[in-house]
């Protein structure tokens, strides 16, 4: 059993680092009545980084909001006590993994709001190789309900300009391309999306590039999505405010992003 185990976690990050993308199976169970307390906290009492979308046409709205690790008691214990820390390292080929942030994503029942296709690492204020984002459902999610990603888009070397839900620009400057067409796209490219249960985890590289229908579903699609970064994550000095932001961290561009709201978790 224990052979079997290590030949499946070594496939799953030979996937993970070809494709940038893959499915892992009820690996997170045992966090998700702990995770739905922490967000039923959260939607009581947002954050100041909350960033709820109300739909023109009066929709159900999506919620969210960031960087809630620190003051949300599940949360944290997530971060330091679930297995998310050693599955990251091992995905990224890291010796440490380091958690980045927290993210809560909640699209309610009969919500319209698209989630545009974009790459996560150009809104960030890291750069490297070496990352992964667990996108879990709180919630059975369908097929036609799911965030998709586009597998190997990770590697195409490029960087996408980061945009706002009300369709402007999040930095004023930029050197990033604009994010072509992938609707027109999509007969071309290798877009992967899947049924989900509770526990179940999407890992993806931060320069993936992904996107999510509205919830056009019956039910609430509740997310808890937790980041990392491994060895070789450095600050990057962006042409603006950073989403989520992180003002006075005291790093130049280039910097090791060792300071403390940034703990190393896992260390091989």
């Amino acid at each position: 059993m224990e052979t079997e185990r290590t030949v499946q976690e070594a496939d799953d990050a030979a996937r993970y680092r070809q494709d940038g993308a893959i499915v892992l199976r009820g690996v997170f169970d045992a966090w998700v009545e702990p995770l739905r307390v922490g967000i039923a906290a959260l939607m009581a009492d947002p954050s100041p980084l909350e960033r709820t979308v109300r739909p023109a046409d009066g929709s159900a709205p999506f919620f969210q909001d960031l960087c809630n690790w620190q003051r949300i008691p599940e949360f944290e214990a997530f971060v330091h006590k679930s297995p998310a820390a050693k599955i990251a390292a091992r995905l990224m080929g890291s010796r440490t993994a380091r958690f980045f942030h927290d993210h809560v994503l909640v699209k309610q029942p009969g919500g319209s709001t698209v989630t545009p296709w974009h790459q996560d690492q150009p809104y960030y204020c890291v750069e490297g190789q070496q990352s992964v984002s667990f996108w879990i459902p709180l919630d059975p999610v369908p097929r036609d309900v799911v965030m998709e990603c586009i597998k190997g888009s990770h590697t195409w070397g490029k960087g996408f300009r980061p945009m706002r839900f009300d369709g402007t620009r999040l930095y004023a400057n930029d050197d990033f391309e604009v994010m072509p067409d992938i609707e027109a796209m999509r007969p071309t490219l290798d877009i992967a999306g899947w049924d989900m249960q509770p526990g179940d985890a999407i890992a993806f590289n931060f320069r993936t590039v992904h996107g999510a229908p509205g919830n056009h579903s019956p039910r609430a699609r509740r997310v808890f999505s937790a980041r990392w970064v491994g060895d070789d994550a450095v600050f990057a000095q962006r042409a603006g405010r950073t989403s989520p932001p992180f003002p006075d961290l005291g790093l130049h561009d280039g910097d090791p992003l060792d300071v403390p709201i940034f703990p190393v978790v896992y260390r091989s």
